[in-house]
């Protein structure tokens, strides 16, 4: 399990860095707190840090479930891809947002095994053992 708790951290590391990006492109192109619209290139910034936000509250549990009912092992690997995802979709939806669709697909597809494989791991469970 330590392995799943590293690649979690990993992952919650990796959003720090975005919303420290989000907070250098406030400054760089003058969007005053609390606005989050004003200037596209801010807005591909804090766009990419509120989808790998919504993207984290599945992450995080759906890891969890699936590493103890299903293997930590695979969870991880899962994990590892995640974060892979949310890298090149950072990187893509900054540079060009209709490009985004590589990181999109390796954040969502392990995001959905991970929640799949957890569900039915935990159904199995449950029916197996009451």
């Amino acid at each position: 399990m330590a392995l799943v708790h590293v690649v979690i951290a990993l992952a919650l590391g990796e959003f720090v860095f975005f919303l420290n990006a989000v907070g250098r492109a406030r400054g760089l192109y003058k969007v005053p707190a609390p606005a989050t619209t004003g200037h596209e290139m801010f807005e591909r910034y804090f766009r990419v840090q509120m989808n790998t936000l919504e993207q984290l509250v599945v992450f995080v549990p759906a890891m969890l479930m699936f590493a103890t009912y299903v293997s930590a092992y695979v969870a991880a690997a899962l994990g590892v891809l995640f974060i892979i995802g949310r890298a090149l979709y950072f990187r893509d939806y900054v540079r060009a947002p209709a490009k985004r669709e590589v990181g999109f697909l390796l954040s969502v597809i392990p995001n959905s095994v991970l929640l799949i494989g957890g569900l039915a791991g935990a159904l199995i469970t449950l029916v197996r053992h009451g």
